[in-house]
């Protein structure tokens, strides 16, 4: 995928800005707080409905402003060529409410829009995925099914309304006959998200331990561990929600299935996650991101864009070559933000497209 042009209106600092990047690198420079983050949360927007740096109600839209705009023209699809069509997509929020459009027709959800465009962003929070919540990690592969498996997302919101109305039911603490119906849903569409899972984690094995040998070869051989949410090899959903309800009465909530889901990472030569130093953990993120890059283009035949935000900032200049020759490598557009333009870019050949960002305006630099 590469993006044509970005148009961005009260997004933070940003009255308006317009942008038209390269195909290849696009370099965003500038001092710290002049907004280079923001052009970059402006692709996340897009592609999440969200920002990497929190919710949209939570700082986004311009002070003053009643809503931050954001248009985006893209070419998606395979073959990577110019013969490619031109995807248009808009979208206003004010924080509380949201309006959009695709290609010309109105939005009726945010994932309509999230389906088309596939952004992958690293960025000093990133090493989150690993040392975080396991919220983070369920939404990581989510997000990879989203855009690969076409029977995914509607098991996936079969299973949210059926556990919604179970939590109803519990939080009222009534013996209802309607939660036997709400469990079998929940079992009926709980197996099938699991077996999604799954089958992605298995498959993105071999392009992280390729991404990981690169990146942190001290860690050795490395193994993708699944986690369904309940005993699975023990126990089908239907009979584990069942074992659960007196339990889950008890805490108004549903306590075992796929929305407790989890992952992690098991490094041969590094015993456990909390003898990960914090270097190794962003690296392991990293590696996990670039792989689920390489995956997406692998099933789907297009890489998505890559987002690095502040890359110099989080990697020593051996690793930072490392990243930018492996993702170069591949044809991906690449945005790329730092205070100044990092060393190592001085002897790539990839076609540079920079642009300087200080008091909330954004001017082209120039191409080489």
């Amino acid at each position: 995928m590469q993006v044509t042009r970005l148009e961005i209106t009260n997004l933070r600092r940003f009255e308006r800005v317009d942008l038209a990047p390269a195909t290849g690198l696009n370099l965003i420079i500038g001092p710290n707080g002049a907004g280079k983050t923001s052009v970059l949360e402006a692709l996340h927007l897009m592609a999440y409905g969200r920002s990497f740096r929190g919710r949209v109600h939570e700082g986004l839209v311009r002070s003053g402003a009643m809503a931050l705009e954001v248009f985006l023209e893209w070419r998606g699809g395979a073959p990577a060529d110019a013969s490619r069509p031109i995807h248009k997509a808009g979208l206003r929020h004010s924080g509380h409410a949201w309006e959009g459009r695709l290609d010309g027709a109105d939005l009726r959800h945010l994932g309509e829009l999230c389906a088309a465009l596939a952004v992958v962003t690293i960025e000093p929070g990133s090493h989150a995925l690993i040392m975080g919540g396991a919220e983070l990690r369920r939404r990581f592969v989510d997000w990879g099914l989203f855009h690969v498996e076409p029977e995914f997302l509607p098991v996936w919101r079969r299973y949210a309304r059926a556990l919604k109305q179970r939590n109803a039911l519990l939080k009222r603490g009534h013996r209802d006959p309607q939660l036997d119906a709400w469990e079998q849903e929940l079992a009926l569409s709980g197996e099938p998200l699991t077996s999604h899972r799954q089958q992605y984690l298995e498959q993105l094995q071999p392009h992280l331990q390729q991404v990981l040998d690169a990146l942190l070869p001290a860690a050795g051989g490395s193994r993708l561990e699944f986690q369904p949410g309940w005993r699975r090899d023990e126990l089908s959903l239907g009979d584990a929600l069942l074992l659960a309800r007196e339990r889950d009465f008890a805490a108004g909530h549903t306590t075992i299935g796929p929305h407790r889901a989890d992952w992690r990472i098991d490094h041969a030569a590094i015993p456990g996650r909390s003898a990960l130093s914090r270097g190794q953990a962003k690296l392991t993120a990293l590696s996990a991101l670039l792989a689920q890059a390489q995956s997406h283009a692998h099933l789907g035949g297009d890489w998505p864009v890559i987002a690095l935000d502040d890359l110099a900032s989080e990697l020593d200049l051996a690793h930072q070559r490392r990243v930018l020759e492996r993702v170069l490598a591949t044809g991906a557009q690449v945005f790329l933000t730092g205070t100044e333009a990092p060393a190592v870019l001085q002897t790539f050949p990839a076609e540079l497209a920079v642009f300087h960002v200080e008091h909330g305006r954004l001017q082209a630099e120039g191409r080489r």
